[in-house]
């Protein structure tokens, strides 16, 4: 089965899972409550992450260097802000995981370097100089 119809019916079956079991113990005003804030907190800590990629990115440019991790940082924060968006236990947890720098520097790490790598495979080139040659001059081999 495709892994995105299995995320379409598994993350929601988690989610009310998550909610009932949650609500049983704390009580459901808490559990809407606890869904909001971690919403709000989440939005506000994505937003101060967002601008310190940004920052960081500026650097690397400034330093004429691809912003590869920040790029890729930057995707990351946004969809970890939209799954703190989405209400339930689980999207909030991955999307805290996405946020936090660490956690995002574990997953994505190795895919920002993958394009280093290739940058500097791509800088490998000879500098010369040449000079265009008439039909009739005789240095013409």
């Amino acid at each position: 089965m495709n892994t995105l119809i299995l995320s379409i019916i598994l993350v929601p079956i988690i989610e009310i899972y998550l909610f009932i079991k949650i609500g049983s113990q704390i009580g459901a005003l808490n559990t809407i409550l606890l869904i909001f804030f971690t919403a709000a907190t989440g939005i506000l800590y994505a937003r101060y992450e967002g601008l310190n990629t940004l920052k960081s990115g500026f650097s690397q440019m400034i330093k004429n260097k691809t912003p590869a991790y920040e790029m890729i940082s930057g995707a990351a924060i946004a969809f970890g802000a939209l799954l703190l968006i989405i209400p339930g236990f689980a999207t909030d947890l991955l999307g805290f995981l996405i946020i936090f720098p660490l956690t995002r520097k574990l997953f994505f790490g190795q895919l920002s370097n993958k394009f280093k790598k290739e940058e500097k495979e791509k800088n490998n080139y000879i500098e010369g100089e040449f000079e265009d040659i008439e039909e009739d001059d005789d240095r013409k081999i």
